[in-house]
C-alpha cells in the first residue's frame, strides 16, 4: 500500500482524521477504519495546501490555529455529491447582440461586441483552433454545453460525429488506436495517422469507389479531384455490399485471359490399408502442408476466378481455399485427382463441401467415387429378396437408369420414375418371395392376378410397376413370357382437389419473411406449379409481368409488392451472386443451380400443390367452370382442367 513519506500513513488512515474531527492519525485508527464510497470524498471548502507535523494531518494553515485546532466554522462533507442535481446551464448571452455567449463568465460582452476596440478571440485552450471561439477560452466544438451536437470527423471529414467521441467517427477511432503513428499521407500529403503503407484512412477508403485502380493513378486522382466523402459510421450493411458487388462485377468482366489448364497425373499410389482419417485431430494439431506448391497456386487462382464468376463472399472463398489445402496435404499421390468422398469427409471441419466440389469439377481434378443415392436406396429395398430375383431387378434397374444403346435399345428414365416403378412392384415381389418363388420365370398370370388389388389406384400402380419390369425382362430374354400382358389395368382413381385452409394462406401472405410471402403470393394469385417456381429466373419478371415460356402473365398488385420486397432482400443478402434463379438460399447462392422443390414447400409451410389447387378451384367457381379460361389462365391441358371442373357444382338458378 502506498504510504505518504511525511505522514507515514496511507490515504485510508489519513481520511479517518477528517471523519473523526482530529489531527492525530494514530488516535483516529485505534478502533478500525470507517469506509466510504469511491470518488465521493470531496470537500466544498478545499483542502490543506502544505503538510503538517509528522504523525499528524497537514497543517497549520489559515484555517487552523497555532495549536493545530480547527476553526470554529463548520465544514460540510459531500459524501453523496453524485446525487446532487447538475445546475450548470448554458453561458449567458451577450448583452449587446444577444446571440453569442459572453467571452467568459465575468464579462458582459462577446469578443465581436467589445465596446472599446475590436479584439481577436484567442485560440481554443483545448484543441488550439483559431476559429469558432465560443466562451471560457474554448471553441464551440470543445465547450461542453455548446449548441453544436453534430459535426464532421477531423480525420476523414465524415459528417455525423458527436462530442462524446471527441468528434471522431468509429472508424477513425479504431484507425488511431491501430495506427498511432502521425505522419504525412503518401496520397493527399496531409498530416494524419497513417498505416504501414503510409496511407491515411480517408485515402484508404477511396478504392471502394475506384476499384481496380493502381496506386499511382489513385493518388493523382485524389490530388486533382479530391476525396469522395461519406456519412460517419456507415461503412457496413447494404452500401458496402453493393459497392463490393459492383467491384466483383468489374473484376468478373476484366477476366479475359483463361488460366492455362492443368491435368491430374495418371499414376496413383494405392494404399495398402484404407484407414479412416481423424480430421478432428488434424484440426487441433495441424495438417501436413501440400507437397506441390505449384498445384496449390494453380487451384488458388482457380478458386479466385470461380468465386468472382459466381459472386462468392470472402468467407466462402477463404474456407474453400483452406479445404483444398487440407486435401492436397492429405493426398497419397501428389497431383492426382481428389476423391469426392474425401471432400465430403471435410464436412466435420465446417468446410463448404459444395463449393470445393464445384471448383474441382470445373478444373477436372475431381474423381467422383460417390455411390448415388438411388443405388443405395435400391440395395436397401431389395436386400430381403432372393439373389436370383435381385439379379433380374439389377438388370432392369441399370437399363432404366442408363438406357441401352444396342438392340434392344431404350432411353434412360428419370430417377423419380425408376423409384416409383420399383416402389409399386415391391409388394408383389415380396409376396412371391415369401411364397417360395426364387425366380421371376416362375411367375404366371394367375399369380399376378392373385397379388393385384381389386380395383382403384393401388391396382393401377402395382400393375404399371410389374408391367414395366416383365416387359423389359422379356425383351432382354430373362423371362419366357410376360405374365402381365392383356391384364386390364382399370380406371385410375384420381385425387379430388380440395381447398386449402384460408387462415394458413393469409398467414403465409402476411409473413415477415420476404421469401415465404413471395412464394405464397405467386402460388395463391397465379397458381404456379412447384417446377415453375423452381425454374423461375430473375429475368422472367419485368414490366409488371411474369414470362413463362410463351405465356405472359400480368402480375397482381399484391404480388408485385411482395416480389419487390423479396428482390430488395435478395439484392441485400446476396448482392454479387451469379445464380440467375429467382428463389435462392445461402447454399444455392454459391452456384447456378435451382433450389429443390422440397425446399420451396418447407419454406412455404404447406404443400405448393394444395395452394395451387385452391387457386384453380376459386377460378372454377368464379367463371362457372369455363375450361377454356382455365387452360389459358393457368396453362392446363383440357384433361387437367376437366379434373377441377368435375368437382364444380353450379348453383341453383332458382
Amino acid at each position: 500500500m502506498a504510504v505518504d513519506p511525511v505522514l507515514r500513513a496511507c490515504r485510508l488512515c489519513w481520511r479517518q482524521a477528517d471523519l473523526l474531527g482530529t489531527d492525530d492519525i494514530t488516535t483516529a485508527v485505534q478502533n478500525g477504519h470507517q469506509l466510504f464510497f469511491a470518488d465521493l470524498f470531496r470537500s466544498r471548502r478545499g483542502k490543506a495546501t502544505h503538510p503538517g507535523p509528522p504523525g499528524q494531518r497537514p497543517g497549520p494553515t489559515a484555517r487552523f490555529g497555532t495549536a493545530g485546532t480547527r476553526p470554529p466554522e463548520a465544514r460540510q462533507w459531500t459524501i453523496f455529491d453524485a446525487l446532487r442535481p447538475n445546475t450548470t446551464t448554458t453561458p449567458r448571452p451577450c448583452t449587446r447582440c444577444g446571440q453569442r455567449p459572453v467571452k467568459h463568465h465575468q464579462a458582459e460582452y462577446c469578443y465581436p461586441c467589445q465596446p472599446a476596440t475590436q479584439v481577436t478571440p484567442p485560440p481554443c485552450s483545448k484543441c488550439g483552433s483559431p476559429t469558432d471561439y465560443y466562451t471560457a477560452g474554448l471553441c464551440i466544438r470543445c465547450y461542453r454545453f455548446s449548441p453544436l451536437t453534430v459535426d464532421s470527423c477531423p480525420d476523414c471529414h465524415a459528417w455525423g460525429t458527436r462530442r462524446g467521441n471527441n468528434w471522431l467517427c468509429e472508424g477513425c477511432r479504431a484507425w488511431r488506436r491501430n495506427h498511432p503513428h502521425l505522419g504525412t499521407c503518401g496520397m493527399c500529403r496531409q498530416s494524419r495517422h497513417i498505416n504501414d503503407d503510409g496511407i491515411c484512412r480517408l485515402c484508404r477508403k477511396q478504392p471502394l469507389w475506384l476499384p481496380d485502380t493502381a496506386r499511382a493513378e489513385l493518388a493523382e486522382h485524389v490530388r486533382r479531384w479530391g476525396h469522395q466523402l461519406y456519412f460517419a459510421d456507415m461503412f457496413s450493411g447494404l452500401g458496402v455490399r453493393v459497392a463490393r458487388a459492383a467491384a466483383a462485377q468489374r473484376r468478373r468482366l476484366l477476366i479475359t485471359h483463361p488460366i492455362p489448364p492443368r491435368h491430374p497425373v495418371r499414376h496413383q499410389q494405392l494404399a495398402g490399408f484404407n484407414l479412416p482419417r481423424d480430421l478432428r485431430a488434424g484440426r487441433e494439431h495441424g495438417f501436413p502442408p501440400p507437397a506441390d506448391p505449384e498445384l496449390v497456386t494453380y487451384l488458388d487462382t482457380c478458386v479466385t476466378e470461380h468465386a468472382a464468376r459466381h459472386g462468392w463472399d470472402g468467407k466462402v472463398t477463404t474456407r474453400t481455399r483452406m479445404g483444398l489445402h487440407i486435401l492436397l496435404g492429405l493426398q497419397d499421390t501428389s497431383g492426382a485427382a481428389i476423391n469426392a468422398t474425401d471432400v465430403i469427409a471435410l464436412s466435420c471441419l465446417r468446410v463448404p463441401v459444395r463449393p470445393i466440389l464445384d471448383v474441382l469439377t470445373a478444373v477436372g481434378y475431381l474423381h467422383d467415387d460417390r455411390v448415388p443415392t438411388i443405388e443405395r436406396w435400391f440395395a436397401h429395398k431389395t436386400a430381403e429378396l432372393p439373389e436370383t430375383i435381385v439379379t433380374d431387378l439389377q438388370l432392369w434397374f441399370d437399363v432404366m437408369r442408363h438406357g441401352h444403346t444396342s438392340p434392344p435399345r431404350s432411353k434412360p428414365r428419370a430417377p423419380r420414375t425408376v423409384q416409383s416403378k420399383l416402389r409399386w412392384a415391391l409388394p408383389a415381389l415380396h409376396a412371391w418371395a415369401e411364397a417360395g418363388h426364387e425366380h421371376l420365370r416362375e411367375i404366371t398370370r394367375d399369380q399376378v392376378l392373385a397379388v393385384l388389388p381389386a380395383s382403384g389406384t393401388p391396382r393401377h400402380t402395382m400393375l404399371q410397376g410389374l408391367r414395366s419390369l416383365f416387359r423389359l425382362l422379356k425383351v432382354h430374354k430373362r423371362v419366357f413370357v410376360n405374365p402381365t400382358a392383356r391384364i386390364p389395368v382399370g380406371r385410375l382413381t384420381g385425387r379430388i382437389p380440395l381447398p386449402a385452409p384460408v387462415d394458413r394462406i393469409r398467414e403465409a401472405l402476411a409473413d415477415d419473411d420476404p421469401t415465404r410471402a413471395a412464394i405464397a403470393a405467386l402460388v395463391a394469385f397465379h397458381a404456379l406449379a412447384s417446377g415453375q417456381l423452381r425454374d423461375l429466373q430473375v429475368t422472367d419478371v419485368y414490366d409488371g409481368r411474369l414470362h413463362l415460356g410463351d405465356r405472359s402473365i400480368p402480375l397482381a398488385y399484391p404480388v408485385r409488392d411482395r416480389l419487390r420486397i423479396y428482390l430488395d432482400y435478395r439484392a441485400a443478402r446476396w448482392p454479387a451472386t451469379g445464380n440467375p434463379h429467382l428463389f435462392i438460399h445461402y447454399r444455392s447462392a454459391n452456384h447456378i443451380g435451382p433450389v429443390q422443390i422440397e425446399w420451396l414447400a418447407h419454406r412455404l409451410g404447406l404443400p405448393t400443390q394444395s395452394l395451387r389447387e385452391d387457386r384453380i378451384l376459386h377460378e372454377v367457381h368464379a367463371t362457372g367452370g369455363d375450361i377454356r379460361r382455365l387452360c389459358d389462365l393457368f396453362g392446363l391441358s383440357v384433361a387437367g382442367a376437366e379434373r377441377y371442373v368435375a368437382v364444380f357444382e353450379p348453383s341453383d338458378p332458382n
